[in-house]
């Protein structure tokens, strides 16, 4: 099982409000105890932070905010020690715009090598002042910006589709990829497990840079029709990754893409492009029987033609926390607990993100001036963008900064509400979120019934659903209003007390 940790919020060593490796390497026996495998971290390279680290300047160091090279050896050696395997967070698409290449490219000539590096075109219109096609950033806006020239005079245009500060490389011009293979080999000499590939569908653009059929202003979203994303030509990078990790048989390459046809998503995991993909269809959907088995049904068949790992997570660093999506309160909490034991019962790699399992809930109420996504400013802020789900994590206490800062606050401020949800809080009491979740994780690695790569449905009252795995293990889930009575086999875990020895409403059981 990965655990997504993002780093600014997870645990800060240093006093100075935002978590960093050190804070990470503190917390290894609370993580050792939750029963983890190995850790994605989210971007810690060297970067100005205009989009929160994925605006790298410097791939091939670790920024001093959270503490430098030395952090990460030490964080890898701690690691390794406990049997946890570290995965970084690696951002190919694009680049800082203040990485070295960069600012050469602005001081260059148009037409220089330097600015071959990046995707720059001369603007539509007789004096060049319209940007090259009509594509929007992801973040809002358009997708370019009109840079002076070394002369002062007004020059080409390069684009960004996200972040004006985070310029998309040239992945047809071969000192993009001679670098980049150079950044995989730098970590994986110093001993990194692998790498989750930010934008994965990303990279690739078409040579024409043709405009959009249509135009979404809706910000961070996308469809497979995008000429921005997902070109044949992302393949052969894949494949050129692959085989320098191949050369270190302990990594692994995971992929953020957001691909939707199926045959499209499993080109991504052949056996000699990504290991893994996610599929994020689990976490956009809703707590509902029917769509549940529609997305578990649609991921195994992605993968299945070629082979493939399925992947599964209901949350991370860019989506809303399940706890809200299915309700928020009481009940948002029962649903994700019952949706978490979905989740481990189903074959392939699970992805939690940190605090899920203290049940957090999103922080929708953060004050405006606290909000640090680039989403914020760049929708005139009328998008208030993804801090909500990045709140830093309450590890003690009574009230905030709750033990993650010697600081007075943390980088985002806590709710006071999470005095209760606390990690210290949840491990003294046998029936909280995180007990479930270690006892959920605990089991689905040490038992037998677990074993198999497929699930077989079978009949299950309306609004409910249940499947068996080929070891055994069955796992039903109660989306209805109603306690409904469990098929026959022994209890191994449920989600929450049974109700006159029935499955009591938003919860979720597994029999052997």
């Amino acid at each position: 099982m990965f655990y997504q940790v993002y780093p600014r919020s997870f645990a800060d060593s240093d006093g100075d409000g935002v978590g960093d490796l050190g804070g990470i390497e503190d917390k290894l026996g609370y993580l050792e105890l939750l029963g983890v495998d190995a850790l994605w971290i989210c971007p810690v390279m060297r970067s100005p932070m205009a989009d929160g680290g994925y605006d790298v300047s410097d791939p091939r160091d670790i920024d001093p905010l959270f503490g430098g090279l030395e952090a990460m050896d030490s964080l890898l050696e701690a690691a390794h020690r406990r049997g946890i395997k570290i995965t970084m967070d690696l951002v190919p698409n694009h680049t800082s715009d203040r990485h070295p290449w960069f600012e050469a490219a602005l001081r260059a000539a148009p037409g220089g090598g330097e600015r071959a590096r990046y995707i720059f075109r001369d603007g539509r219109g007789p004096d060049g002042d319209q940007p090259p096609n009509n594509w929007p950033s992801i973040f809002g806006g358009p997708a370019w910006t009109r840079v002076t020239e070394p002369d002062g005079t007004p020059g080409q245009w390069y684009l960004h589709i996200f972040a004006p500060e985070q310029p998309d490389l040239n992945w047809d011009n071969p000192e993009v990829m001679a670098d980049f293979e150079q950044t995989l080999r730098f970590w994986l000499d110093r001993g990194v497990d692998g790498f989750r590939i930010d934008v994965a569908h990303g990279m690739a653009k078409p040579p024409d840079l043709p405009d959009m059929a249509e135009v979404s202003t809706k910000m961070l979203v996308h469809d497979d029709d995008d000429p921005r994303f997902n070109n044949p030509g992302v393949h052969e990078i894949h494949r050129r990754f692959r085989k320098v990790l191949d050369e270190y048989p302990h990594a692994v390459s995971i992929g953020e893409v957001w691909v939707d046809d199926n045959t499209r998503f499993g080109e991504y995991v052949r056996p000699d492009e990504l290991h893994l993909a996610f599929n994020f269809r689990l976490a956009e959907t809703a707590f509902d029987a029917e769509q549940v088995r529609a997305a578990v049904d649609n991921s195994l068949a992605a993968v299945a033609p070629v082979g493939a790992t399925p992947t599964w997570t209901l949350s991370n660093h860019d989506i809303e926390r399940e706890v809200t999506r299915y309700g928020g309160g009481p009940v948002g909490v029962a649903r994700a607990k019952a949706m978490m034991m979905v989740e481990l019962a189903l074959p392939g790699s699970v992805f939690l993100y940190n605090g899920s399992e203290l049940g957090l809930p999103n922080v929708d109420d953060l004050p405006e001036e606290a909000l640090r996504d680039p989403v914020w400013e760049r929708s005139g802020h009328t998008e208030r963008g993804r801090d909500g789900c990045r709140v830093p994590l309450p590890w003690e206490g009574d009230a905030p900064p709750f033990g993650f800062t010697a600081a007075p606050a943390a980088w985002l401020p806590q709710p006071a509400a999470w005095a209760g949800s606390t990690v210290e809080a949840q491990l003294e009491e046998l029936g909280s979120t995180v007990s479930l979740y270690r006892l959920a994780i605990e089991m689905r690695g040490s038992h037998p019934e677990f074993a198999g790569a497929t699930v077989e449905w079978y009949g299950s009252p309306k609004g409910c659903l249940a499947f068996r795995r080929p070891g055994g293990l069955i796992c039903v889930l109660n989306a209805t209003a109603a306690p409904i009575p469990l098929p026959p086999g022994d209890m191994l875990l449920a989600s929450a007390a049974l109700v006159d020895g029935q499955l009591p409403p938003d919860a979720a059981a597994w029999l052997v």
